[in-house]
């Protein structure tokens, strides 16, 4: 039976570019794991990606997964706007070069590896209770960061 993962993610940047940090909640049943971590320096929208990443990354096995963020730039980026990226050569519609590429790629290496995965949005600080917990997640990796404990 295939396993059905929920996995909630969500970035943080202070000043952008500046520190930023990423949580992810991964829900199986009943079971919960939550991941964070954070960079010195680095943007919001890289951290979003890097929050779905991990999740996706976590499961050591192909499932169905439902993930959810907060940020346009991912969902619209991964649902609509990477295969003409990749069709482009990794070009834009301005022929520019697509920011956050590596990323892209590893993300897009990362969905490959599941049976399926669906991309749902809801609003960042609306009091969605997971998307707010991860939010406290990303928030708990810059302040261990600054402070020297990450």
């Amino acid at each position: 039976m295939t396993k059905k993962v929920h996995i909630y993610s969500d970035g943080a940047c202070r000043g952008n570019p500046g520190p930023g940090g990423w949580g992810t909640l991964l829900v199986f049943n009943d079971n919960e794991k939550e991941l964070y971590g954070a960079e010195v320096d680095t943007t919001n929208n890289r951290m979003e990606l890097m929050s779905a990443i991990q999740g996706l990354e976590a499961l050591n096995q192909s499932c169905d997964v439902i993930v959810t963020t907060d940020s346009q730039y991912v969902k619209n980026g991964i649902t609509e706007w990477l295969a003409g990226w990749k069709a482009k050569n990794w070009k834009t519609a301005a022929k520019k070069p697509v920011k956050n590429q590596d990323l892209w790629m590893r993300l897009d290496d990362a969905v490959s590896r599941h049976i399926k995965v669906e991309w749902q949005w809801v609003k960042g600080h609306s009091g969605h209770n997971e998307n707010e917990r991860v939010d406290c997640l990303a928030n708990k990796a810059i302040d261990e960061l600054i402070s020297g404990e990450n």
